[in-house]
């Protein structure tokens, strides 16, 4: 059978899986059965994708990234090198809870740092950034930028990834994209281009 993706030849792929055209898998990867990987994908070396994940297209997950079974990632995230998830809020050794999963929904365009962790049970919203090292213990914001351990909110980002500075008017501008954006009740939207 002909595939539109390219998997190293050291990955392991099991039977079962769906992975979408244009994706990369490399070294030493394991990609469990009864998961789906959305349209160019790129998942780097030592990266584990466990049954019933699902990635959105264009998702980069980098090195030694363990994704367990309740996570979903929408389109166009991004999980830095040796970021943690976790599905089990308080396991054991000897008792066996995989019926208690708790599920996590990672949104759109959101960055995860390099070794962040993120306590399972709590979303985090579309182009939001977590930062490196942080460690999530509760639901993120849309454009929320979490830093720390525990991660604590300390501002708010572009889709571009830039950080937003508002103006008593509650408006901000990218400093790339030059997309406006609104904060009003504690939630941003972006406006776009005017």
């Amino acid at each position: 059978m002909e595939h539109h993706y390219y998997a190293h030849p050291t990955a392991i792929i099991d039977e079962g899986c769906t992975i979408g055209n244009g994706s990369k898998i490399w070294h030493f990867a394991h990609i469990m059965p009864n998961c789906t990987i959305g349209e160019n994908c790129n998942l780097g070396q030592n990266v584990v994708i466990s049954p019933q994940v699902i990635l959105g297209n264009n998702v980069k997950v980098q090195n030694n990234v363990s994704i367990y079974t309740g996570v979903i990632c929408d389109d166009d995230v991004f999980l830095g090198p040796s970021m943690v998830f976790t599905n089990v809020i308080n396991p054991r050794s000897a008792v066996n809870r995989r019926d208690q999963y708790l599920k996590t929904h990672v949104g759109r365009g959101a960055t995860i740092g390099a070794n962040a962790t993120i306590v399972c049970g709590h979303d985090i919203g579309e182009f939001a950034f977590i930062g490196a090292g942080a460690v999530v213990t509760k639901t993120v914001p849309a454009y929320a930028l979490v830093i720390g351990n525990p991660a604590r909110q300390t501002g708010w980002m572009s889709t571009y990834g830039h950080k937003l500075t508002f103006n008593q008017q509650g408006e901000a501008v990218c400093s790339e994209s030059a997309e406006h954006y609104l904060l009003k009740n504690g939630k941003v939207t972006n406006l776009g281009k005017p």
